[in-house]
């Protein structure tokens, strides 16, 4: 009975010396110089998620100091103290689970005994895996044996959640933070494994299972162990995509060609779909995000990995889009899979999320419109301008600019009386509200301050300062001189400094804005009425809650 349940991958495949351990190199190398200078530390912390060794290496180790022939980090596997080891039946290793035996009087019991010499080894160790479920009272009577322990002991804590240990405890053990494997090590090792075992396999259908495992070796072994049992002895990517649920990545190419498209129709009905088979959402999302990451990344590295069970279907979408597309489906994608729980429902919150990649524009936060097609470009959208206290709503469609300014042949400015009007530092928070602008470019200009302006032959300068480092750089500035460009008529360019303002739109409304509210709180204070209903009836007006009757401010700039 014994020997058909050790035939379990993972139990068979058990590393059982540092050599065949996968991955965790830096805690391999620590223990290892270790063993070799005879400078044992008399505790070690492994922490770590599940399935990456920290059991593993405490049996390794504990193998390593007992070893018949020799204190080394390669025990010879073939004494009685290694064989004992790994049949789990070694008198001198004591391995012990804190999840269920959390109480003090369980802890002295196992502790007593750890003032008596080994039976059988140079060593006895106790291995407490998932340390931290001990009680307070447990860890405390461990602490005594941690802090003064006897020169045959070796204390090997391992736990998930290093955080509940307390900071005594930690401050008297090594610790080495084992990392979660990475895909291809994994896939690597599988591979490597039903080489060994004479089982047909496919490389895509082994990383889909190493990427299920999430950096855990010993999930990917189980999850290989299904596969073989699913897949009657041949692990494919078809059997294992099935067993798994993972997303048929045709679906993700068919949403991102339809994004490519602008196809809002073909978007919905590949949602309504996925309904009818009750597809994960959650998932899907998931896929969404990071096929966008793998064709960004591509973006940037000149091709897909051809190693990537997925790179002949991404690749017939890769050309479709701009990075600053991807960027946004990432970003979306991430953010409706956070909040897929708040959706009425599941396949609602998805289409919304479609829709929204179709709505947005990346690059202009002033547009939305669907994209078009590479092979049938859609007209460019038009802007419509947030009206302002000077301009009535609706506004359908921007006024014509202005004609272009003519060249001027000195800096000297022109006459109010010119064709070209520009803005002094006094009038400049008035002007920057009426330049027809939304979204970030228009705050980057009602929170910049005007410094100095200037006429060349070629263009308008102007000189801006802004307390926010973000307006002063990259796409924002582009957009700010566009939009002064188109009120103006005429080319303008940017000289953005950063630094503390004064003048600016956003500033003088905000004091604007004060002034009215303080006017209205004395006009309120001063009100007979107000004042009789006070004496008489003891009312009091609720602080804050004055309002002006025409205000305008920051939020309507």
């Amino acid at each position: 009975m014994s020997e058909s349940v050790s035939q379990a991958l993972a139990r068979k495949w058990r590393p059982r010396d540092f050599e065949s351990l996968v991955g965790q190199q830096h805690v391999v190398q620590a223990l290892s110089h270790a063993l070799d200078n005879n400078r044992l530390h008399h505790a070690y912390l492994f922490t770590g998620t599940r399935g990456v060794g920290k059991t593993t290496i405490a049996r390794i180790l504990a193998k390593a100091v007992n070893c018949e022939k020799g204190m080394s980090r390669q025990p010879c596997g073939q004494c009685q103290a290694c064989l004992e080891i790994s049949q789990g039946r070694f008198v001198d290793l004591l391995e012990v689970d804190a999840a269920t035996n959390t109480k003090v009087d369980e802890m002295r019991a196992l502790l007593e005994n750890a003032m008596y010499a080994p039976t059988a080894g140079r060593y006895k160790v106790y291995v407490i895996d998932e340390v931290h479920m001990l009680s307070s009272s447990a860890f405390n009577a461990m602490l005594k044996t941690l802090e003064e322990p006897p020169g045959h002991v070796l204390f090997i804590l391992a736990t998930t959640d290093p955080q509940k240990i307390p900071a005594t405890v930690l401050s008297r053990c090594l610790q080495f933070s084992l990392r979660q494997l990475l895909p291809d090590q994994i896939a690597s090792h599988l591979a490597t494994i039903l080489d060994s075992e004479g089982i047909s396999h496919e490389a895509a259908a082994l990383r889909l299972i190493a990427k299920a495992a999430r950096g855990s070796l010993r999930d990917a072994l189980s999850l290989t162990d299904q596969a073989i049992a699913y897949s009657a002895g041949q692990v494919s990517e078809a059997t294992v995509r099935q067993m798994l649920g993972a997303v048929d990545q045709q679906v993700i190419v068919q949403i991102l060609t339809a994004l490519a498209q602008g196809d809002g129709k073909q978007l919905l009905d590949i949602s309504k779909g996925l309904a009818t088979v009750s597809a994960p959402f959650a998932s899907l999302l998931d896929e969404l995000a990071a096929c966008s990451y793998r064709l960004s990344v591509a973006t940037f590295t000149g091709g897909l990995d051809m190693d990537d069970p997925d790179a002949a279907a991404l690749a017939a979408v890769q050309s479709l889009f701009t990075p600053e597309d991807l960027q946004l489906f990432y970003q979306i994608a991430t953010h409706a899979r956070a909040e897929l729980h708040l959706a009425p429902e599941d396949q609602i919150g998805f289409s919304m999320a479609l829709l929204r990649m179709l709505a947005f524009k990346p690059g202009d936060a002033e547009l939305i419109a669907p994209r078009s097609s590479a092979a049938a470009p859609a007209p460019a959208p038009v802007a419509v301008p947030k009206p302002t206290m000077a301009q009535p709503a609706p506004v359908a469609a921007p006024a014509p600019a202005p004609a272009a300014a003519k060249p001027v042949e000195s800096a000297t400015p022109r006459p109010p009386s010119g064709d070209l009007q520009l803005p002094s530092k006094s009038s400049w928070p008035e002007f920057s509200q009426q330049v027809a602008a939304t979204g970030l470019t228009r705050q980057a200009l009602v929170q910049a301050e005007l410094v100095k302006c200037e006429q060349h032959d070629s263009a308008v300068v102007l000189t801006l300062k802004t307390a926010i480092k973000a307006y002063t750089e990259g796409l924002t500035v582009t957009r700010m001189e566009k939009a002064l460009s188109d009120h103006l008529g005429c080319n303008v360019k940017l000289d953005m400094q950063h630094g503390e303002v004064q003048q600016t739109a956003h500033a003088v409304n905000t004091e604007q804005r004060k002034q009215a509210f303080d006017e209205a709180r004395q006009a309120i204070q001063e009100d007979p009425f107000l004042s009789e209903i006070s004496k008489t009836m003891g009312a009091s007006v609720v602080p804050g809650s004055e309002r002006p009757l025409h205000v305008s401010g920051p939020a309507d700039v």
